[in-house]
């Protein structure tokens, strides 16, 4: 990664995680919570955000080379991955998709008392597929070890705005209202969706090198 290259994985994070996009299910999941369990819940979503971005950077190359996948049709199958995930950010849908395959667990937890923190908030509204093989695409072509140290970092970066926007996620609600946080959505998916061609593209070309000749 060199240049302004080295932000592009910080960029395509925030728009997959999107908090701003997931701040009404947050506060329907903790609705009947008290301020401490609120408190309690912002930050173990936000640890377990970093880990999984984390754990993706140090030690997702190693399990694709486990499964023996290469990088190359890694990143077509995260490209398309991000780029369906894009389309859908587009409709403004995240939060209608997810509400159907959540709310009905998240319910069962809140009623039984357990923490909603890991599931569903951070993993699968949070966090999962496109942020895992963003992270294992971008963690390849890192040269330097600092350079895979930015990564991890960009994982707190990730932790600490998600924190900022759960703690002020009643103002934000009443700011933006369902409308605003549903073009916030489709904005972040515009730039998801060029980012994930970016991928495509570049996994397309080490797949059939051909491709590039006639790019060249």
């Amino acid at each position: 990664m060199a240049g302004m290259d080295i932000y592009k994985p910080l960029v395509a994070l925030l728009a997959i995680v999107n908090p701003v996009g997931v701040v009404p299910f947050f506060i329907h999941f903790t609705s009947s919570f008290t301020r401490k369990q609120r408190q309690r819940t912002i930050q173990v979503s936000c640890f377990s955000a970093f880990l999984v971005i984390a754990i993706s950077a140090l030690a997702g190359l190693q399990v694709i080379e486990f499964f023996s996948i290469s990088l190359a049709s890694f990143q077509v199958g995260g490209g398309t991955l991000l780029l369906i995930s894009s389309i859908q950010m587009l409709n403004a849908q995240p939060a209608e998709a997810k509400k159907s395959e959540v709310t009905e667990e998240g319910s069962t937890k809140v009623d039984a008392g357990a923490s909603i923190a890991v599931v569903p908030l951070t993993i699968p509204l949070l966090t999962g597929p496109a942020t895992i093989s963003t992270m294992i695409i971008y963690a390849d072509k890192t040269r330097h070890w600092w350079e895979l140290a930015i990564l991890v970092g960009y994982g707190v970066v990730v932790a600490a705005v998600t924190f900022i926007v759960f703690s002020a996620s009643g103002r934000i609600a009443r700011v933006l209202g369902q409308t605003g946080i549903n073009i916030m959505t489709r904005l972040m998916g515009l730039i998801l969706a060029a980012l994930a061609v970016e991928l495509l593209a570049d996994g397309l070309t080490k797949i059939f090198p051909v491709l590039g000749s006639h790019i060249g």
